[in-house]
């Protein structure tokens, strides 16, 4: 028997790795970075680390110092602090970024639909200007009634003198 071919249109299995590495979810993971970060910016962090730090120096300059050489020690857990502080805080502007984005974009969104509203509605009162300089007021109304009653008023005081006389005619 031959050995069968590798078929370049089928996907191969995947093997399965030696070494597993535990997962983490990003999202947990950046809330994590997020909590970190803003935690590394209040002044109770900086107050603890002063204080660590002076009890630190203060502790390895008595005669009964525990470290023996006093401040590479100390320089080197600040510099560890800073090595993953500095890529978590990074993390967290990015994740703070990204919101930022989505909100400008909605935001964005938002102001264009209400400037296409604003416009609707500026032509829909120019119409409605325009409608009205066609349509009767009531002032109009009123002076051209007063002036078909005055009308009426002459005509028929000129009709009661043309019927008063024609009765006098005829009597």
């Amino acid at each position: 028997m031959s050995e069968p071919r590798t078929r370049l249109d089928v996907p191969q299995e995947q093997r399965r790795k030696l070494i597993r590495w535990p997962q983490f979810s990003n999202d947990a993971f950046g809330r994590f970075a997020e909590q970190f970060a803003r935690y590394m910016g209040t002044a109770s962090f900086l107050l603890f680390m002063t204080i660590f730090v002076v009890i630190w120096v203060v502790e390895n300059l008595t005669p009964w110092r525990f470290d023996e050489y006093p401040f590479i020690f100390l320089t080197l857990i600040l510099s560890l602090q800073a090595s993953y502080a500095a890529p978590l805080i990074l993390l967290a502007q990015n994740r703070q970024e990204a919101r930022d984005r989505v909100l400008a974009e909605q935001d964005r969104r938002v102001a264009s639909q209400a400037q296409a509203d604003m416009e609707f509605l500026a032509r829909e009162i120019a119409a409605l200007r325009m409608a009205l300089g066609e349509v009767a007021t009531r002032d109009y109304l009123r002076s051209e009634l007063r002036s078909l009653l005055s009308e009426l008023d002459e005509r028929g005081g000129t009709n009661a003198q043309s019927a008063a006389l024609s009765e006098d005619e005829a009597g």
